[in-house]
């Protein structure tokens, strides 16, 4: 399945429509124009459907060219992941005051996720609003936007946003245009320019463990050409896991839970959100953009330590080694 997705999508790339627009002119809209099938026949036909491709040039396809990129829906009779968990509404919370950029988070994801490189998808920076102010760290991952831009932009439905607040990449579907990366005002996405180099993970990999992952789930190796982020770990929600950074961080940096419930936890301690935001004065980033973000942050005040440098970059799939202080 994987083999004849990919297939399809290089074909369909190779037309001169990656990286782009995909205009369809003359009534046909752009799910009409997946919808053409592998009920064609390969053979050329009469029929040809005019596209327009990135720098505005009109070319002229042959329908049968066009085939269907095709998705297996056997998870949806036990979870329809794009629909997401009703009623609930994911949310997490960042305490900067704690952070000492250990990096147990950025390592823990990389190893759940199977991510290789230089394309964390959770990174820490250091912040100093001036030379008079104190440093401190901020971790940074998708905000899980209520209104995300990049869902906005996406031209083949690849960028979706669940009822649950996660947004979401199913990685088969995307090709790899980038508008998503464009319209995101966080810069949280990242591209697999090269092979990821994940075929001996991919192999060894125990679906037995991962029961809900799908391509548009979350849970699997990335896939060259195709954009990558933060997904608020789903398969482990699915199984009442804490997603992998809340988890590994050994000082209760990161918060999870419901908006509903109005409940929180680092595993550690469960508070209150609302009375945690009002107490500690939480707030969320680029707020004048409307993006409405599911990820709050708490500022550096009263913390626990004096800022320290901590560690420049974390060595993958290996334990990281807590800065002294």
């Amino acid at each position: 399945m994987e083999n004849k997705n990919n297939n399809t999508r290089r074909k369909f790339l190779d037309k001169g429509l990656k990286l782009g627009f995909v205009s369809i002119i003359g009534g046909f809209g752009l799910s009409k124009l997946i919808s053409k099938s592998s009920a064609q026949s390969k053979s050329s036909t009469s029929e040809k459907i005019e596209l327009m491709t990135t720098d505005g040039t009109l070319i002229q396809v042959d329908s049968s060219e066009v085939v269907e990129i095709e998705h297996s829906t056997n998870h949806e009779k036990k979870y329809n992941v794009r629909e997401g968990m009703p009623n609930r509404k994911f949310v997490m919370v960042v305490d900067l005051a704690k952070c000492k950029n250990a990096l147990a988070c950025q390592s823990a994801c990389n190893k759940g996720h199977y991510i290789t490189g230089d394309n964390a998808w959770l990174k820490v920076y250091k912040m100093q609003e001036s030379k008079e102010t104190s440093p401190y760290w901020m971790p940074t991952q998708c905000q899980h936007c209520d209104q995300p831009a990049c869902v906005t932009v996406c031209p083949v439905d690849a960028t979706f946003k669940r009822r649950d607040g996660l947004v979401l990449i199913d990685n088969e579907r995307c090709i790899g245009c980038r508008f998503c990366m464009a319209a995101c005002p966080y810069s949280s996405r990242v591209f697999n320019w090269d092979d990821p180099k994940q075929e001996e993970v991919y192999t060894n990999l125990d679906m037995n463990d991962h029961p809900v992952s799908t391509p548009e789930f979350g849970g699997l190796p990335s896939v060259k050409g195709t954009v990558d982020k933060c997904d608020f770990c789903p398969h482990q929600i699915e199984k009442d896991e804490l997603p992998f950074c809340v988890s590994a961080c050994p000082n209760g940096v990161f918060y999870f839970g419901d908006k509903y419930e109005d409940t929180v936890t680092n595993g550690d301690e469960t508070l209150r959100l609302s009375k945690l935001l009002e107490d500690k004065a939480g707030y969320r980033l680029m707020e004048s953009l409307g993006t409405e973000p599911s990820v709050y942050y708490l500022p550096p005040t009263d913390r626990l330590v004096d800022f320290k440098d901590g560690l420049d970059k974390f060595t993958e799939f290996q334990s990281v080694e807590k800065p002294k202080l």
